[in-house]
């Protein structure tokens, strides 16, 4: 079933739809709030989003002493482990799997 922002509920002797406790709170029970729709999204340009962000950080880690000496020596490493299992997951994804389309 679809229903729309601001529909009321069908008349008695009808099954009511699925409602769930906050739209019994928020609408008082007599209006039906839709279900949200699953984003589209490009899935492996999400992730080398990441992996750039990730270098981003890396560079900015590796220029700037402070963020990498003394007790934040790890931070570097960091930055590595991000990219490295971004380009982990991009495999995993462009491989087939990881994909809600085929899901």
């Amino acid at each position: 079933m679809s229903y729309e922002a601001g529909v009321r509920l069908p008349q008695e002797g009808a099954p009511p739809p699925e409602e769930s406790p906050y739209e019994r709170f928020f609408t008082g029970g007599d209006t039906v709030i839709p279900k949200p729709q699953p984003l589209h999204l490009d899935t492996a340009r999400v992730i080398l989003g990441g992996i750039a962000v990730w270098a981003l950080a890396l560079v900015v880690t590796l220029l700037v002493p402070a963020l990498h000496e003394g007790d934040r020596h790890w931070w570097p490493w960091t930055c590595v482990a991000g990219i490295v299992l971004g380009f982990m997951g991009w495999a995993y994804v462009r491989r087939g799997r990881g994909n809600a389309e085929a899901a």
